[in-house]
């Protein structure tokens, strides 16, 4: 009279699964939800393993005797449980490397992303062949913006992924306007690992020898390249480049409908007359059919149509040629966009690097801080509103998205807003903008009262300098320079500035005392940078909502920060400045702070946040590290409702229902 009992639950798959939710790369991701599954799965596995003693308890009282496979599974419970803190600990252990990169192999084809082309296909099937034909060295494709040079060429780059052991290497180099040799060569170096001291010592003559000695070393090297221009075509050696050309218009009304609708078209026969028209208007340029077709495809009356049709025909008839005449077609999705708010915003984006990517949470920042998205006392609101406008601009085919969190400007599209920013090319220094273009010095300006915005981010240049004053600045951009100080004498003229950003400056150790002159300053971006202090004057910057000084390892102390009474963005992660109770004292004071991200390595600190909800609710991103004297009760940070990333080193967890671990 024994009970036979069967299992079908794995111990050791349990501890996998555990494993897998709970640790991620030395993060702690989705930290309420991974733990709970993981209590869980152990009080499954546990209650399981008491339901089974008790069995045999009982069955054993019955004088029945315990089988051997009950015993051994058992045994391996206690095992797994062992096990799990025992593997915890060596992991983190075996974390520490070295040397934790090298260099990757060289692939023979990276394929890019493409999307479908409409009218393309012979042109796509004449470059491929002629560009690995035996005889052609080299090949050029020129035509104006937008007409789909680059997309026809990344279909012919990625058609080399069809061609097994046809090349060694391509190699996909992006050149902007205004970029200097030593842009250029640093780019293709890379792709080609050339790099070390002894590669950065080199002059331009000796680097480009070497790059060529290196290149050449493979047969039937071949270089192709598109540009808007024949002439350039021509002094690179193709002396009979291939022209791509906009559409013919049977394929551009082709594109058209494909972009607003068949469904959309056929609703009122007068639409489609009135499309025709429209299309008609975007003389065959790929983008400029795309664009306008992806604006229309939400209007759905006769009337929105017609007046379409009037508006391109008014801004249109005002330019001679056909590059100047696509950028009022382009203006059109611009002036067709929800209100001055967002065209603003749109604008915006022209400051960034031309083909570079943008990021959505940085740019929203901006945003804000700039007052594109109006008043408002709740910042989630504001920044939820800044993803709406950049939905409404991807939507409108003037942004493009890269990923969930970077979108791109084509760079025509890029263009027509500079031109737009520009009033139509009649005050171009209105915007001055050469963004990651290789230079080394301000640029020269003709009217410094004139300019409202710059961006000079991704360059070299180790000292802003202006001649004169710069009375409407708004905003400055200067990012990923090499500069070491701002000038107090630069601060002076900038009485309306609104947005610094000084980011990744890593030879930048302090600011000046003037800073406090900048009395209109919301935004302030120290991050990676070496400021050891912040100056005296800071502290007068009274509508600062918005600084970042994160990673900042140099600086030691912000105190004084609760006197910037506007604060609602303060970014403390990976920075020297410890969440200590001095600075939890200051931060309770700041009553409009609700972003916050910090480091806490003192218990105490910690207890301070913890108690109070608001500040709470604040941290966005936390970093606990050193508390080693007792464990650490992790769900003590299950309240925090906004937390997206905690990071730990070298702790002591204790969770409720699970015990110690140490990670």
């Amino acid at each position: 009279m024994g009970n036979c009992v069967s299992f079908q639950i794995s111990c050791d798959q349990t501890m996998n699964r555990m494993l897998t939710f709970l640790f991620s790369k030395g993060y702690i991701e989705k930290l309420e939800e991974n733990l709970n599954y993981l209590v869980k799965e152990m009080k499954f596995l546990m209650a399981v393993k008491d339901e089974v003693l008790i069995k045999v308890g009982r069955e054993q009282w019955l004088h029945q005797q315990r089988r051997p496979t009950v015993q051994e599974w058992l045994t391996r419970v206690d095992d797994a449980y062992a096990r799990f803190k025992i593997l915890v600990k060596k992991l983190r252990l075996e974390g520490y490397f070295k040397e934790v990169t090298e260099l990757p192999p060289r692939p023979e084809v990276v394929k890019r992303p493409t999307w479908g082309t409409v009218g393309q296909e012979e042109m796509l099937e004449t470059a491929s062949n002629r560009l690995i034909d035996d005889n052609v060295g080299i090949m050029g494709l020129h035509g104006m913006g937008g007409v789909g040079k680059t997309t026809l060429f990344k279909k012919i780059h990625n058609k080399f992924t069809e061609i097994s052991g046809k090349f060694h290497i391509v190699i996909w180099i992006f050149v902007s306007q205004g970029a200097n040799i030593t842009k250029v060569q640093e780019d293709i170096a890379q792709k080609l690992h050339l790099c070390g001291d002894e590669w950065t010592k080199k002059n331009e003559s000796d680097k480009a020898a070497e790059m060529q000695e290196d290149v050449c070393k493979e047969d039937g090297c071949k270089v192709a390249f598109t540009t808007r221009s024949e002439d350039v075509c021509k002094r690179m050696g193709d002396h009979d480049p291939m022209q791509v050309k906009c559409l013919k218009e049977d394929q551009a009304w082709e594109l058209f409908k494909l972009k607003v609708g068949d469904e959309q078209l056929r609703r009122e026969p007068r639409i489609d007359v009135l499309a025709r028209k429209v299309a008609e208007k975007c003389h065959g340029l790929p983008l400029a059919l795309s664009v306008i077709g992806e604006t229309m495809a939400s209007k759905t009356t006769v009337q929105e149509w017609e007046d379409a049709v009037y508006v391109l025909n008014r801004d249109a008839a005002e330019f001679s040629d056909m590059e100047n005449d696509i950028l009022p077609v382009l203006k059109y999705s611009y002036d067709n966009l929800l209100d001055d708010k967002v065209r603003l915003c749109f604008l915006y984006c022209a400051l960034f690097p031309e083909d570079g990517q943008i990021d959505k949470e940085g740019l929203i920042e901006y945003w804000i801080c700039e007052g594109f998205m109006g008043e408002y006392q709740v910042l989630k609101r504001a920044i939820n509103k800044g993803y709406g406008v950049v939905s409404t601009l991807i939507r409108a085919n003037l942004l493009t998205a890269v990923d969930t969190k970077t979108v791109m400007m084509h760079d025509v599209v890029r263009e027509m807003a500079l031109w737009i920013a520009s009033d139509l090319g009649e005050n171009k220094e209105n915007f001055v903008v050469q963004a990651r273009v290789g230079l080394h010095q301000v640029p020269k300006v003709k009217d410094w009262k004139a300019v409202k915005r710059i961006s000079l981010m991704g360059n070299k240049i180790e000292e802003m300098t202006c001649s004169s004053k710069c009375s409407e600045l708004t905003t400055l951009l200067l990012q990923s320079n090499k500069l070491e100080i701002l000038s107090g004498k630069i601060i002076q003229y900038m009485k309306k500035l609104v947005v610094l950003d000084l980011s990744s400056n890593i030879n930048m150790s302090g600011l000046p005392g003037r800073i406090s002159e900048l009395t209109s300053l919301q935004y302030l971006d120290l991050s990676d940078t070496r400021v050891e202090q912040l100056p005296v004057g800071f502290q007068e910057l009274k509508k600062l909502t918005h600084l970042n000084l994160a990673s900042t390892s140099r600086l030691c102390s912000i105190s004084g920060i609760s006197k910037l009474s506007s604060s609602r963005i303060l970014k403390l992660f990976g920075s020297n400045v410890q969440g200590d109770v001095n600075l939890v004292k200051e931060l309770q004071l700041l009553e409009h702070l609700q972003v916050l991200t910090i480091d806490v390595s003192t218990e105490l600190g910690l207890k301070q946040i913890l108690g109070d909800q608001r500040l709470v609710n604040c941290i966005y991103r936390l970093h606990i590290h050193d508390f080693q004297e007792k464990p650490f009760d992790l769900s003590l940070l299950v309240s925090m409702e906004n937390l997206r990333e905690l990071r730990s080193l070298a702790l002591n967890l204790h969770y409720p229902g699970l015990g110690l671990l140490t990670v």
